[in-house]
This record gives C-alpha cells, structure tokens and sequence, in this order.
C-alpha cells in the first residue's frame, strides 16, 4: 500500500471545493475514477464533514498540539475504518484496498484518507501538516521539505507572498524617503559673489 499516496488524498480533500455533486467528482483522481461514477448526494455532505474534521487535524499539527491531533486522527480512524482486502483484475494484478468491496464511496476513500494521514503522522509527526503561509490561500500540504521548513502549499503561493512583501517594502521605502523629503529643510541656493 502506498500511504503516502493516500495521505496525499486527505490533502486533495481538504483542499477540494465541496459546494455540490459536481465538485466532489473532481477530487476523483484516475485511480479513483471508478467512484467518480459511483459518488452521491449522501456522499457529499459525508465528505464536507470530513473534509472540516481533517482540516482540523492539520491546524492542530501546524500549531504543535500533537496530542490533539492524535485524538482527531484516532476518532476519524473510528468514524472510517479500515477493512483491508486484497483485490485485483488477474494473478499479477493484486492490490490492497483499504475497505470492502460494499462500502461507500466515502467510507472507502475517507478510510484510505485518514488511514493515510495517521501512518504520515506516525513516521514524521505532526509538525509536518502544515497551512499555507500565504494570508489568501490557506490551502493544507504535508511537509516533505528535509529540514521541516515550508511555508507555502505550492511554488505559486510562495512567490505570490514574496512579491508581495517585496512591493510592501519598497512601498514603505518609497513613503519613507518622502517623509524626509518634506520635513527636510530648503535648500537655497549659494549666493553669487
């Protein structure tokens, strides 16, 4: 099983827009393409609450509250447990999935989801579920940097956020000459002799 694989599809959740069928579709990957077809209304709003439940679980990493984020871990573990079953189309083709074949599109997501997240958390803690440092985004990401220093969900938040605070800088120098400026006093010219 690749958990990190399912860890990164709690992300991809946290992350989704969830305002109808449609959205929920689109968090459906190729390898998860079957339940594209197969997701419901029902589905939707077990998703949405999940969704909320998970992003806690990261707020509560990013902020050092282990303990906290365990507990949330291990309630959503309950809330989706794993029941994993070996599947597969032929001899050469067995795979483990994480629930049975009759659960829900979302019991068998959220299962691998959360399953996913808690072996991340187990190997690398909590510290490495981190919120985008970005003020307008506030996207989720796992932290997969070697010294546990990202800040941004991606390389187009962080330069986003870098211009900015470049612009706010040279604004604030900009404003600042121009204080000196005015309170400066004239110069007159020297006089001719």
């Amino acid at each position: 099983m690749n958990f990190d694989a399912y860890a990164r599809t709690g992300v991809d959740l946290v992350n989704a827009r969830l305002d109808n069928l449609d959205d929920l579709r689109a968090v459906f990957n190729d390898e998860h393409g079957w339940m594209r077809d197969e997701v419901t209304e029902r589905d939707v709003v077990a998703f949405r609450k999940a969704q909320r439940r998970l992003r806690e679980v990261f707020e509560l990493g990013a902020s050092g509250r282990d303990a906290e984020a365990v507990a949330e871990l291990n309630a959503l573990l309950e809330s989706y447990p794993v029941q994993p079953r070996i599947s597969g189309h032929d001899a050469k083709d067995w795979h483990m999935h994480v629930t049975s074949r009759g659960a829900s599109v979302s019991a068998e997501f959220l299962a691998g989801a959360v399953w996913g997240l808690a072996v991340w958390l187990c190997e690398y803690g909590s510290a490495r579920f981190g919120i985008c440092a970005d003020d307008r985004c506030g996207n989720v990401y796992l932290d997969t940097s070697s010294n546990c220093c990202r800040r941004f969900c991606s390389e187009r938040c962080a330069t986003r956020s870098h211009v900015a605070a470049h612009r706010a800088r040279k604004r604030a120098a900009v404003e600042a000459k121009s204080m000196v400026d005015e309170t400066a006093e004239p110069k007159t010219p020297a006089s001719v002799g």
